[in-house]
C-alpha cells in the first residue's frame, strides 16, 4: 500500500512539473480586472474599457496595463525600457472595447480620455469616416506634445507662487 501511495505521489509531482514547463504564447492580451487593476504609471484604477492600453515585453511575455495610451508611451521613456522598440502594444477599440493591435489602429485626437491625452483608437471597420485619422506614429507625437504642454503649465504655476 505504501509503495502504491508513493507511486501516485510521484506521478502527480511529475505531472505538475510538466504542466509548469508548458511553453506559454507571448504577445496575447492579459485579462484586465476592470476597476481593480492599476495603471502602471499613474496608479489610477483602469476602468475606461474603451481607452485601455497594454504593453507586453516580447521576451518575457510580462504585461503592463495602463488607463490611457499616453501613460503607456511615457512610461516606456520614464522607465528607460530597453525593449521598447520591440514591445507589443494592444489598445481597446473606442467603439466596441475589443482589443486591437495599437501599431495598426486608426486614431482620433478629440476624445475625452482618462488622462486627457485625447487619443481614441479604432479598428479599420470601426474608424470614423468623417474624422481626421492619425497613425500610431502620429498618435505618439500627440502624446509627447500634450506632455510637453503639461510640463510647461506646471512650471508656470510654480513661478506664480
Amino acid at each position: 500500500m505504501k509503495k502504491f501511495n508513493l507511486s501516485i505521489l510521484l506521478f502527480i509531482f511529475i505531472g505538475l512539473f510538466l504542466i509548469g514547463c508548458e511553453k506559454k504564447e507571448i504577445g496575447g492580451v492579459s485579462k484586465v480586472h476592470w476597476d481593480r487593476d492599476m495603471c502602471e504609471r499613474c496608479k489610477m484604477a483602469i476602468s475606461e474599457r474603451k481607452f485601455a492600453f497594454e504593453i507586453i515585453n516580447p521576451k518575457s511575455g510580462k504585461s503592463y496595463k495602463f488607463d490611457d495610451i499616453g501613460c503607456g508611451l511615457l512610461w516606456l521613456d520614464e522607465e528607460k525600457i530597453q525593449w521598447k522598440d520591440k514591445a507589443i502594444f494592444w489598445i481597446t477599440d473606442a467603439k466596441d472595447g475589443h482589443w486591437i493591435d495599437a501599431r495598426t489602429a486608426y486614431y482620433t485626437d478629440d476624445s475625452i480620455t482618462p488622462m486627457a491625452y485625447g487619443l481614441a483608437a479604432y479598428s479599420k471597420e470601426n474608424r470614423p469616416k468623417k474624422a481626421d485619422i492619425l497613425s500610431f506614429e502620429d498618435a505618439k507625437k500627440v502624446v509627447y506634445k500634450v506632455e510637453k504642454f503639461n510640463i510647461q503649465k506646471v512650471k508656470e504655476l510654480g513661478k506664480n507662487k
